[in-house]
C-alpha cells in the first residue's frame, strides 16, 4: 500500500471535463484525501501555477487585498485550501465575470462549501463542485468500478468467490487515507488517524467556527464513532456532556463540515406514510472510526455488533467513492419504517431509478435479510431497479424478482 499517491483517481476525468467548460472547478473533501496531488496532477501539465493558503505569506497577502491578489494571478491557477480565505470568493467572482474563460481556476478546499452557503452562492453559475473522498477499494485494487452499473442493470452473474474473512476487517480498520495506508503497521496507522483528528479539530474546525472552546469535540467525535450507522440521536450524544441539544447539533455540523462525520438522510415517499424520518449518523472513514475506538482487525472481528455497524459504514463509503466517477449523479439515503422494515442504503440514479442495499457481516443469507428490500421494491414498483444483500459469503444467489445476495468483495472486484 505504500505507493497510494500514484494510484489513478476516479474523479480525474470529471475534473478534466469540468475544466473544459466551467470557469472555476472546486475539488473539496477531507484534508489528506489527495486533493492537492490530484489538482496538480491534472493542472500542472496544462500550465497551471500552484499556490497554497497553508503558507502564511500567501494567505496573509490574499487576506490583506483579495481583489489585488486575484488580479495578479496567472491566467490558470490552482489555489489550495481556499476555505482559509473566505473573502477570496467574491474577488474570484469579479475576476471570472471580467474574463469568463473555461478552466480559469482550480480550487481545493478541506471544508464542505455546500454547508457554508455564502461561499457556494458567491460563485453560483460559475463554479462546478466535485467531491474527492479518501481512497476507494476499487482504486486501491486498480479495478474499474462496475458495481453501480451492475446494480442498476441487475446483471449479477451466478458465481463462486472466496470469502474475505479476516481480510475484510483489516480493510475496514485500514480506511482510505493515502498517508495512513502508506504505513505498514496497524499501530502506526492508528497513530496517524488519531493525530489527524486532533489536527482537524484544532485547525480546520476552528476556521469554520467562532466557538472559543472546542474541548468537547474530540470526545464527541469518539462517541460518534461508537454510534456509526445508527439513527442520529442528539439526546444520546448530549448525555455525557453538559451541553444543550442545539449545541450538540452545531458541533455535529462542524464535524460534518470537515468531512469527519456525515448524516445519511432518510428516503421518503408519498406512498408510504409510516416512514422514520431521522437521518443516520455515519463516520466519514472507517479507518478514523477504528482508530478512535482503539480497534484493530482482530478486535473488530470479535465484537460482532461493532463489526456490523462498521461494515455498513464501509460499504456506504465505497459506494460514495465509486459514485465520484459516475457521469450521472447518485443520491444516497437509508430506508426505515415504523414496522421495523429497513434497508441500510438506498441509491437513487436520476429521477427514475432506485436500488437498495442491505449489508450483512454474516457468511450466509436468510429470507428475513431481504424483507426490507421486498418492502421497498413493492413500494416503488417500476422505479425499483434492483436490491442486493451484500454479505461475506462465497456465492452470488438470485432471490426472486430483482433481488440477489452478492459477496461483498464484488463491490470492488471485476464482475
Amino acid at each position: 500500500m505504500g505507493q497510494t499517491e500514484l494510484i489513478s483517481r476516479l474523479l480525474a476525468p470529471r475534473i478534466r471535463e469540468a475544466l473544459a467548460d466551467t470557469p472555476v472547478v472546486l475539488i473539496h473533501g477531507p484534508r489528506q484525501s489527495g486533493k492537492t496531488t490530484l489538482a496538480r496532477l491534472v493542472g500542472e501539465p496544462l500550465g497551471y501555477r500552484y499556490l497554497s493558503f497553508d503558507e502564511d505569506a500567501v494567505r496573509m497577502a490574499a487576506e490583506r487585498d483579495p481583489a489585488g491578489f486575484v488580479d495578479e494571478l496567472p491566467e490558470r491557477t490552482i489555489l489550495d485550501e481556499v476555505q482559509r480565505v473566505p473573502a477570496l470568493f467574491t474577488a474570484l467572482k469579479v475576476a471570472v465575470d471580467h474574463r469568463r474563460i473555461p478552466g480559469r481556476f482550480i480550487l481545493t478546499g478541506s471544508a464542505n462549501v455546500l454547508l457554508v452557503p455564502a461561499l457556494a452562492d458567491s460563485l453560483a453559475g460559475r463554479m462546478e463542485i466535485l467531491r474527492l473522498h479518501p481512497m476507494a477499494q476499487c482504486e486501491l485494487a486498480g479495478a474499474p468500478p462496475r458495481f453501480v452499473d451492475t446494480l442498476f442493470n441487475g446483471c449479477f452473474r451466478t458465481r463462486i468467490r472466496e470469502r474475505l474473512g479476516a481480510d475484510l476487517a483489516e480493510r475496514i480498520v485500514a480506511g482510505g487515507y493515502p498517508a495512513a495506508l502508506a504505513r505498514q503497521q496497524t499501530a502506526r496507522r492508528r497513530a496517524w488517524y488519531r493525530a489527524y483528528c486532533e489536527s482537524e479539530i484544532q485547525r480546520d474546525v476552528r476556521d469554520l467556527s467562532r466557538i472559543r472552546s472546542l474541548d468537547t469535540l474530540p470526545r464527541l467525535l469518539s462517541l460518534a464513532a461508537s454510534h456509526t450507522a445508527q439513527l442520529l440521536n442528539v439526546s444520546e450524544l448530549a448525555g455525557p456532556f453538559q451541553l444543550t441539544r442545539q449545541t450538540i447539533h452545531d458541533h455535529v455540523a462542524l464535524l460534518e463540515g470537515v468531512f469527519l462525520v456525515q448524516r445519511l438522510p432518510p428516503w421518503h415517499s408519498n406512498r408510504l406514510t409510516r416512514l422514520v424520518k431521522t437521518p443516520k449518523l455515519h463516520m466519514g472513514d472507517t479507518g478514523v472510526a477504528s482508530a478512535l475506538l482503539g480497534m484493530e482487525g482482530a478486535a473488530l472481528r470479535r465484537d460482532r455488533g461493532v463489526f456490523g455497524a462498521m461494515l455498513e459504514t464501509f460499504v456506504l463509503q465505497e459506494l460514495q467513492r465509486q459514485a465520484s466517477g459516475q457521469d450521472e449523479p447518485l443520491a444516497f439515503f437509508h430506508f426505515r419504517d415504523r414496522d421495523q422494515y429497513e434497508v441500510d442504503i438506498v441509491v437513487e440514479r436520476g429521477a427514475y431509478a432506485l436500488a437498495g442495499i442491505e449489508v450483512k457481516a454474516a457468511a450466509s443469507v436468510t429470507e428475513r435479510d431481504l424483507r426490507g428490500l421486498r418492502k421497498l421494491r413493492d413500494a416503488v414498483g417500476d422505479r425499483f431497479a434492483h436490491g442486493v444483500v451484500l454479505y461475506d459469503g462465497t456465492a452470488t444467489i438470485p432471490f426472486g424478482d430483482r433481488l440477489h445476495a452478492v459477496p461483498i468483495r464484488t463491490l470492488w472486484e471485476a464482475q
